[in-house]
């Protein structure tokens, strides 16, 4: 059976910064501390972290919501692209990032949830802080 997870963390600045931030190569190498490739662009590839993880963006609603297919490195060949989206919620003190993942091999929704806290969530939290 195949792997989920949903998590969220709230960052004290607008939809839109964190939105844009993700969909550039610049500010997602700076957010993340790895290198990143992207644009904002529907069915354009991208990589992150360094090359470990890659895929291809789906769907990109305005400041709201960013679909993409996405793997690693440590996906088997036989592995589909897992599922991945990122919303953006405006909220009282800033905007709650979501995370749904799904289509993750199996076993490995564990080990994805800890990358996602301590590879986005906590450096993120660290980099929109510290550019207020």
């Amino acid at each position: 059976m195949l792997d989920s997870i949903k998590l969220s963390v709230t960052l004290q600045v607008e939809p839109k910064v964190v939105y844009n931030a993700w969909l550039d190569s610049k500010e997602h190498s700076a957010f993340t501390n790895t290198k990143a490739e992207i644009e904002k662009k529907v069915g354009s590839k991208f990589s992150a972290g360094d090359g470990y993880i890659s895929g291809q963006n789906e769907l990109l609603h305005m400041n709201k919501r960013i679909v993409q297919s996405w793997r690693t490195t440590d996906f088997n060949d036989e592995d589909n692209d897992s599922n991945l989206e990122i919303l953006f919620e405006k909220v009282n003190k800033g905007t709650k990032v979501s995370i749904v993942h799904t289509n993750l091999p199996k076993d490995s929704g564990k080990y994805y949830r800890k990358g996602w806290k301590d590879h986005y969530f906590k450096p993120m939290k660290e980099y929109f802080e510290e550019s207020k």
